[in-house]
């Protein structure tokens, strides 16, 4: 909420408050940023002086702030002080951080249909509070809810009948904003609870197109529209137009209560918040992007099921040979290949009884190939150790020259000439 400094003619302290800032000003009055001596901040509104003088507005005054005290809601800005003798009437309520719904959507665009579904619920179950307390807001719309950090807020309720620059502000006359006031206080007939659901239903239009419902012209013109158009919905999300077009029904008697619009909103928010998460589209994936491990093992089997309801045997998962093929190897039966007369469970456009290429396979189960090279690894170390083993035990002979018979490796008997015994020649020792 924008804040501007003090005027001149601005007061300084009202009642036990101290003005900080302009919050903003009305048809009814001034709005203040003000804090208490503990600190706690409140949006201070004083009543302007030509109403401040008329005795009719005193008393229906007086009459809305002792129902607003009685309001116990979380989704309202609770009624802090007021002091309805002043020469200017003023009350405070608790100062809620944030923008206004209808700045929010004039600064980012409509809001998707589960924002809005959820609050709208936020501020359905606001109004049963207000209700409850025998208040009607009469002038709920866009720029009178604030969008704080812990939820919507409505403000101004049951005594901001007379706000807002294009409000009409005569006493006794119809009251609240063109193009969100319900048809019965167009004709000047008695206000309900039903009318705030007919206020919140073009308020949920407004923030899913960022446009009210019947339109824009001059004020008698938008108020035509509400008694004897009906509503443009046109860009209102299918899961809340039917809801939205209930509300703002002409008869009040067919409007739902506070109570069914808080519960079904809670529903279609819940329902479009889930459907976010389903629509998200999945990341492109290639055949030779397919996982592998346990995932592949479901694909496998989705494949095996597949195959069954064909009329074609389940075939044996094996992994993936060489991406050639050797000569007179056996054609692999897994997922690359088909049988005769059955469907293919390779990539879809290979006709039957056809070997799909190896860039049809999938890869190799890393797990079974993290197996088979522990396998080779173990036997090729117990392979080396054996022939170490043996190498050692024959080490003594072979550093003498000599083998276990006592010849020469490689000797040859030559033709006349016999090798000589064991224990002669030049090498061997004499006893």
């Amino acid at each position: 909420m924008a804040m501007m400094r003090l005027r001149r003619e601005d007061p300084r302290v009202v009642g036990s408050f101290r003005l900080h800032r302009r919050l903003g000003a009305g048809g009814m009055g001034v709005v203040y940023l003000g804090s208490d001596r503990r600190g706690q901040r409140v949006a201070l509104k004083v009543i302007r002086p030509d109403l401040a003088e008329d005795q009719e507005f005193r008393s229906r005054f007086a009459r809305e702030v002792s129902a607003a005290r009685r309001i116990r809601g979380g989704c309202t800005a609770r009624l802090v002080a007021a002091d309805l003798e002043a020469d200017r009437p003023w009350f405070a309520t608790q100062y809620v951080p944030g923008p206004s719904l209808h700045d929010k959507v004039a600064e980012e665009g409509p809001l998707i249909a589960a924002e809005v579904a959820s609050i709208g619920a936020a501020l359905s179950e606001g109004l049963v509070a207000v209700h409850e307390a025998g208040v009607v807001h009469r002038d709920v719309k866009p720029s009178n809810i604030l969008l704080s950090p812990k939820g919507p807020r409505i403000i101004d309720f049951g005594i901001a009948w007379a706000t807002g620059a294009s409000t009409l502000t005569h006493v006794g006359t119809a009251v609240g904003s063109p193009g969100f006031l319900a048809p019965e206080q167009v004709r000047g007939a008695a206000v309900t609870p039903a009318t705030d659901v007919f206020a919140l239903g073009a308020t949920l239009a407004y923030a899913a197109t960022a446009d009210s419902p019947f339109g824009h012209g001059s004020s008698e013109v938008m108020l035509y529209r509400v008694v004897h158009e009906e509503p443009q919905l046109y860009g209102v999300p299918d899961a809340l137009a039917p809801l939205v077009r209930a509300c703002l029904a002409k008869d009040p008697e067919e409007r739902p209560s506070t109570l069914q619009l808080s519960m079904r909103l809670k529903e279609i928010a819940a329902r479009e918040a889930q459907g976010i998460g389903d629509a998200r589209p999945p990341a492109p994936r290639v055949d030779h992007d397919r996982p592998t491990g346990r995932l592949s093992e479901r694909y496998a089997d989705q494949d095996t099921e597949r195959g069954r309801t064909a009329g074609t045997p389940a075939p044996r998962a094996h992994a993936p040979r060489a991406s050639t093929p050797r000569t007179g190897s056996r054609p692999s039966t897994g997922r690359g290949t088909t049988r005769s007369g059955g469907r293919t469970n390779g990539r879809p456009g290979t006709r039957p009884g056809t070997r799909t290429t190896s860039a049809g396979r999938r890869p190799a189960n890393p797990r079974l190939l993290r197996q088979r090279l522990v396998v080779f690894v173990v036997v090729t170390l117990l392979v080396a150790l054996g022939i170490a083993a043996a190498q050692g035990c024959q080490g003594p002979a072979r550093s003498l020259g000599l083998t276990l018979e006592g010849q020469r490796p490689g000797a040859r008997e030559l033709p006349g000439v016999p090798l000589m015994p064991r224990g002669t020649g030049a090498g061997a020792l004499t006893p």
